[in-house]
C-alpha cells in the first residue's frame, strides 16, 4: 500500500521555524520526486520539489529562500523546513510523489499524503 505520511506540523510565533517531514512507504522512493503543496484559498499552491536525482524545483517564487527542500533516500523521507514564518503561510501542507521528475501542476502528481496543519501566529 502506497503511503505518505506528513508530520512535524504545528503552532508557532511570526519569525518561527518548523521542519515537516514526508515518510514515504509502499513504492520505490528513489524512482520518484516528492513535492510539498499547501492549500490556499485560491486552491493547492505549489511550493518546491525534489526529483530522482536531487533537483530542486521551486514551484512558488514567494516562498523561495525561507523554505527549503532536503531528501533522505535511506529513510524514504523527504523534509522541508520552514524559516521566517508569517501568518500567511498558516495552512495545511501536503507531500505528494510522482514518477521519475517535478512538474509544476499539482494535478500531475500520483500519490498524497493526509496533510499536516501548521499555523503561525503574528
Amino acid at each position: 500500500e502506497v503511503q505518505l505520511e506528513e508530520s512535524g506540523g504545528g503552532s508557532v510565533q511570526a519569525g518561527g521555524s518548523l521542519r515537516l517531514s514526508c515518510e514515504a512507504s509502499g513504492f520505490t522512493f528513489d524512482d520518484y520526486a516528492i513535492g510539498w503543496f499547501r492549500q490556499t484559498p485560491k486552491g493547492r499552491e505549489g511550493i518546491s520539489c525534489i526529483d530522482r536525482y536531487n533537483k530542486i524545483t521551486y514551484l512558488d517564487d514567494s516562498t523561495q529562500g525561507r523554505f527549503t527542500i532536503s531528501r533522505d533516500s535511506a529513510k524514504n523521507t523527504v523534509y522541508l523546513q520552514l524559516s521566517a514564518l508569517k501568518p500567511e503561510d498558516t495552512s495545511v501542507y501536503y507531500c505528494a510523489a510522482l514518477v521519475s521528475v517535478c512538474r509544476l501542476g499539482y494535478y500531475e502528481y500520483e500519490y498524497w499524503g493526509q496533510g499536516t496543519q501548521v499555523t503561525v501566529s503574528s
